[in-house]
């Protein structure tokens, strides 16, 4: 029987601010990859290097399982994977040389390989899977098993190196029944080291999930290399079924909805709140949603009533001019109007911003500010504007990444082309904005009476931000104004 070992290039040492934020969450994406080997005759192991020092480790578990093959599969469904760090990259790089020197055939699935085809074959890659993955990786390795010879696979997603030249089969449709998957293969995994880091640093347990893949919205600076402008959902029974199996062998007691776009198929929230009502299930739950989709009254309501504690809008900007220039199809009103839904039903609205992007002037860094000072989100996460392939936002700006393409790690924040200001200036801009909100919120806790972990950090949150203020005032004169 053949035996396939999995892993994936994310490693926690490598993200320091990932490493202090005690929130890790298993390679979901790998965990569907091996379910589909295991279902069909292969024999998989699992090695999950999160939180291991080096990817030198791989070592150890080659020899100790002595694979026919070594799949690097990365977690597409989790942002971190989706911005292509150099980090990973390179520890990527190294399992791929020493999996050669077993003489294994190295197949790697991920958003950055996509990107960087020949990069990651001249570094030791045999094949690379292109779009969704389950399907070529299951038809690659059923025709390797069989002996057939690399150069007469016709295998759909899949690319090869021949000749120093890149070879690209047609591309795959991707599956529109997701529930003919099976479920990740959890059972792999040692779940442990996830658990105690978030019981001991967070209070509470988490695991990832997804109920859908692709997005078929066109926001210009958002790449999709694996699933694509698709959209396809997994039934919302099958959901619940999976959630009850977690709560039942795991513990589980909150849920990260990784999907780009949570519950988009009309009455889909609905019916999933009905199937957990009718199965008793008590869970929490955060998701990922667009504010045009959160104006719905029985939307809204079922989030609540199903345990959605958070829901995560791409709020952008409080501009309008730079929302259009990005093509996200949504207005200031839409997320006000929703933001007012969400805390009516009392859910915690949550916004992704992005600082940078093109056009943009003091007047609308501005006009994001008074957003947050109108608004009051729950949590924030800020972003500089970076340009990745497939997205006509990077294609305007390919020609000025002459020295960096990438950044290293999540925290990097490097400003890769020209924009209205400097990089060390939207550095400074994206510090002074988290910790002004931090400030606001622990007094906004005070006036309420209550005590928590950000009232006390409250007056380093407000010391950072003076420093701050003054820098960014030295930096960039027309800052004074706005600050």
């Amino acid at each position: 029987m053949m035996k396939v070992l999995l892993t994936h290039s994310y490693f926690l040492i490598r993200d320091p601010k990932q490493l202090k934020n005690h929130r890790p969450y298993p390679p979901l994406a790998t965990l569907y990859a091996a379910a589909i080997l295991r279902a069909n005759g292969f024999t998989v192991q699992l090695a999950d290097l999160q939180f291991v020092s080096s990817p030198s480790t791989i070592k150890t578990y080659i020899e100790a399982f002595a694979p026919d093959a070594l799949v690097i599969y990365d977690d597409a469904f989790n942002y971190l994977n989706k911005m292509c760090l150099t980090n990973m990259r390179s520890a990527a790089f190294e399992m791929q040389a020493i999996a050669k020197k077993y003489n294994l055939p190295v197949i790697v699935s991920s958003s950055d390989a996509t990107d960087h085809l020949e990069q990651y074959f001249i570094n030791g890659a045999d094949y690379i899977l292109i779009g969704e993955g389950e399907q070529t990786l299951l038809e690659l390795m059923l025709a390797l098993k069989a002996n057939t010879a690399p150069e007469a696979l016709v295998v759909k997603g899949l690319a090869m190196f021949k000749n120093k030249s890149v070879v690209k089969a047609p591309p795959r449709v991707v599956l529109k029944n997701l529930d003919e998957l099976p479920p990740p293969a959890w059972d792999l995994l040692d779940i442990r080291p996830y658990r105690d880091i978030w019981l001991k640093h967070q209070g509470y347990f988490s695991i990832n999930m997804v109920t859908t893949r692709g997005c078929p919205y066109k926001c210009n600076w958002c790449a999709k290399p694996v699933y694509g402008n698709r959209y396809n959902s997994h039934a919302p029974e099958a959901i619940v079924s999976q959630i009850k199996t977690l709560q039942q062998t795991m513990g589980v007691e909150h849920i990260w909805f990784a999907d780009d776009i949570f519950g988009l198929k009309p009455g889909w929230i609905v019916a999933f709140n009905s199937f957990i009502q009718a199965q008793q299930i008590k869970i929490v739950y955060k998701i990922q949603s667009r504010a045009d989709l959160l104006l719905e009254e029985e939307t809204v309501k079922a989030l609540a009533e199903s345990g959605c504690e958070e829901v995560w809008i791409g709020a952008e900007s409080g501009s309008q001019k730079i929302l259009d220039a990005m093509d996200k199809g949504i207005t200031l009103l839409q997320i006000k109007e929703a933001t007012s839904l969400l805390k009516k039903y009392k859910i915690k609205p949550c916004f992704f911003l992005q600082f940078g992007y093109l056009g943009e002037q003091m007047q609308d860094i501005q006009a994001t500010l008074e957003l947050l000072k109108t608004l009051k989100p729950f949590d924030l996460g800020i972003s500089i504007s970076y340009p990745l392939p497939g997205t006509k936002f990077y294609e305007r700006v390919k020609n000025e990444l002459v020295v960096k393409q990438n950044w290293k790690d999540s925290d990097d924040l490097d400003m890769m082309f020209e924009s209205s200001y400097s990089p060390e200036f939207y550095r400074l801009l994206q510090r002074f904005v988290h910790f002004g909100f931090r400030a606001t919120q622990a007094i906004e806790t005070i006036k309420n009476k209550r005590i928590n972990k950000r009232v006390v950090l409250g007056p380093y949150y407000l010391t950072r931000k003076i420093f701050l203020k003054q820098k960014l005032k030295r930096l960039q004169a027309d800052a004074a104004d706005l600050l």
